[in-house]
């Protein structure tokens, strides 16, 4: 799957950045509005029902299409697939590790 953005002078991570936010905001109003239904639902409870489950279904796209969003937010930083191993920087952990345990002496 291949993804070209190319509005003005915006890079792609900066496009998926404002896209994820705007899903964030819409996903937190959806909640609201749940929450506010929920409190007057005594009147006209079928009405409440029906709207209290499409909105609910509206939540649930955006924080969906958030996650997306997000493999996707990670895939354009480079995240994905660029994990390298560093032996280097691993043996002087290892190092450092053991020279603790040196220094801690036999127990018992």
């Amino acid at each position: 799957m291949t993804i070209n953005f190319s509005v003005g002078e915006l890079s792609k991570l900066e496009l998926a950045d404002a896209a994820y936010d705007i899903l964030t905001d819409t996903a937190k109003e959806l909640a609201g509005i749940i929450r506010s239904a929920k409190a007057e639902m005594g009147k006209g409870a079928n009405e409440s029902k029906t709207y209290i489950r499409d909105v609910r279904a509206a939540l649930i796209l955006a924080l969906e299409e958030r996650s997306k969003l997000e493999k996707i937010r990670t895939e354009i930083a480079g995240v994905v697939g660029t994990t390298e191993l560093d032996f280097h920087a691993a043996r002087d952990e290892i190092g450092r590790r053991l020279a603790c345990l040196r220094d801690a002496g036999p127990s018992g």
